[in-house]
């Protein structure tokens, strides 16, 4: 973290200067509405909270914060983007690790009884240097909302404010006329673009006129979040649980003792109505005890408990403007636009990766850096993704539903489980070639980043003062986009690069904002840390900024090894000796793979992404 970047500071540096005044009261026009506190929402007011100069309120019909959340698990991916709002290592210290996950099923000899059958090591640290948690969705929107309010924007929810509906106007400033009730009182909200996080629910969506489309439910799970004793020796270890009595998706919680429990209700009759979500809590324990034995729990408090359905749902347009050829104003998000089982852990994950696709396009287009056809690329992109979710999940929601005699191998749902782990820890999301994703004719120069997929950091060695640092983790979730250039052998075209560059980027920053304040430039030298000095680099990457024009010394990188690091980043990423540049998305995905020595490439590439300062 740097700060002292505007004078000395001796409070808390997380809480940023504040930019803008918020009226207590809700007003009557703002620029972006956020209708949900969910994590799509709240991750998208805390996004939102880097642009004070933009007015972002959101609403929330509940009187105060969640207490029991639903959702609890936590990718890898998700970890990452935590990292970028500045509270990955907090909540990995509360969090429960998933190190391992043990499958169980029926013993050949007793079939009534179940034995463990497959250990096998959780699949995050074999991706990447993130950890799979578990933690309470509370909790996570806790951290968000202590980003949102302590960003210059200074955003808190307007709780007790209820969505009843909108109508988008074709002209105006602010087209989209909203209809709340506001703590009893109804009243009308004009906003330039509305946000939809409002769950399954969602009354945008409807307000729209878009639909869910997909499967129905067909099968039933009770789920409950338990305080137990029980003889079970993997209670505090992920388990898949297969036996005669149904299944169970075991998951231990945070603080050493609660553990959620996913309990197979089978198959939903089609006259059933909904009746099995009145499933008694003392049915769906005695179903847990049927499908454990041997072995038993003694439930001592149920903290918290629901049944649900199975359902396979994507809508069938994400924004307003779908079909149309106009710019969208109206977004969903989350539930709002894909549900499906709670199993593989999806849901709160995926869901805060489409606010932070969708919030810096917002502030992008608000702050007239980017032209209005960006918020097309919301849906575009984020579509594909819930449709590949929903396969998945289809896939992964079967075989967790067998029954012992469906079951030729068993270790194959821990091979299924192991062999799409990239999937469900969120880095296979790939985003095709478009205004902010360009074309693949220069891949080879750094095939360890894909285009279209999130940057994947590495350790480097920075020079101003030898400390090994995770060169993608200095990011933060502040709007800007992230330029790196990958030097060559001797330095030399990387200094020519920086050159021609600097007025490039200059073309599109503002010119009274500091020189990074849309790109944040780093460079990586393949020599030994030693041999360089921050002082004598191009100027682009010693930057002079902030009020008191300081230098910022964290711009200069050396690739390893070194006493603290075995690793190189040019063999780890597979990086051109020649020198290549990776342009990187504010939401981490790399959009362009450049040669060191092509700088027209990338202006051509940011003419198309950007409007001119």
């Amino acid at each position: 973290m740097q700060f002292h970047h505007h004078g000395y500071v001796s409070g808390d540096p997380r809480v940023l200067p504040a930019g803008a005044e918020r009226p207590d009261e809700l007003p009557d026009e703002v620029d972006v509405l956020i209708v949900g506190s969910g994590p799509a929402g709240m991750l998208l007011a805390a996004q939102m909270s880097q642009y004070p100069g933009i007015t972002t309120r959101i609403i929330e019909k509940r009187e105060g914060r969640l207490e029991l959340g639903q959702a609890d698990g936590i990718q890898p991916r998700s970890v990452e983007t935590f990292q970028a709002f500045g509270f990955a290592e907090r909540i990995m210290a509360e969090a429960y690790n998933i190190g391992w996950m043990n499958f169980w099923g029926p013993d050949p000899e007793r079939p009534d009884e179940i034995v463990r059958t497959t250990r096998t090591a959780d699949y995050a640290y074999d991706i990447c240097e993130f950890p799979h948690l578990i933690v309470n969705q509370a909790r996570v929107l806790d951290y968000f909302a202590e980003a949102a309010v302590n960003g210059p924007a200074r955003i808190r929810p307007d709780y007790g404010v209820e969505f009843l509906g909108l109508t988008v106007h074709e002209a105006g400033e602010y087209p989209v006329e909203v209809a709340l009730r506001d703590h009893g009182a109804e009243r009308t909200v004009r906003a330039k673009y509305v946000a939809g996080c409002d769950g399954a629910r969602s009354r945008v969506r409807e307000a729209i006129g878009r639909t869910h489309v997909g499967e129905a439910a067909a099968h039933a799970w009770g789920v409950m979040d338990v305080l137990v004793n029980t003889d079970f020796p993997d209670w505090r270890t992920k388990c898949a649980i297969n036996s005669e009595a149904g299944n169970i998706l075991h998951i231990p919680r945070e603080g050493g003792y609660l553990s959620r429990m996913y309990i197979d209700l089978g198959e939903v009759a089609a006259d059933d109505d909904h009746r099995v979500r009145q499933t008694p809590i003392e049915e769906i324990v005695r179903r847990a005890n049927a499908i454990l034995h041997p072995y038993s729990i003694e439930v001592k408090e149920v903290a918290w408990h629901s049944v649900y359905e199975v359902g396979h749902r994507v809508t069938d347009g994400f924004d307003d403007a779908t079909g149309t050829d106009r710019h969208p104003r109206v977004f969903l998000t989350g539930d709002a636009c894909h549900t499906h089982s709670a199993k593989a852990g999806q849901g709160m994950n995926v869901s805060m990766q489409d606010g932070f696709n969708l919030g810096w396009k917002l502030g992008s287009v608000l702050t007239g850096r980017a032209p209005e056809a960006l918020l097309s690329t919301y849906g575009a992109e984020r579509r594909p993704v819930a449709q590949e979710l929903i396969d998945f999940d289809r896939e992964w929601s079967s075989l967790m539903a067998r029954k012992p005699e469906e079951i030729s191998d068993p270790t194959e749902l821990a091979t299924f489980y192991l062999g799409t782990a990239e999937f469900p820890s969120g880095f296979m999301t790939q985003y095709s070639a478009s205004m902010i994703v360009g074309d693949d004719r220069h891949q080879a120069l750094a095939a360890g980043f894909p285009l279209g997929k999130r940057f994947k950091s590495a350790e480097v060695v920075r020079v101003a003062d030898g400390n090994v640092v995770h060169l993608g983790h200095h990011a933060r979730a502040d709007g800007r986009w992230r330029v790196y250039a990958f030097g060559d052998r001797d330095g030399s075209v990387l200094s020519q690069w920086a050159d021609a560059a600097a007025p490039v980027f200059a073309r599109f920053t503002p010119p009274d904002a500091d020189v990074d304040a849309v790109f944040d430039v780093k460079a990586v030298c393949q020599q030994p840390y030693e041999e360089l000095e921050v002082t004598t680099a191009p100027a682009l990457f010693q930057p002079k900024t902030g009020p008191l024009c300081l230098t910022d010394w964290e711009k200069l990188y050396a690739a390893g090894p070194s006493k603290w690091t075995d690793v190189d980043i040019f063999e780890a990423r597979e990086l051109s000796r020649d020198g290549v540049v990776v342009v990187v998305r504010p939401d981490q995905y790399v959009a362009a793979v450049l040669p060191l020595d092509a700088g027209g490439e990338l202006a051509e590439f940011l003419e198309g992404a950007f409007l001119p300062a």
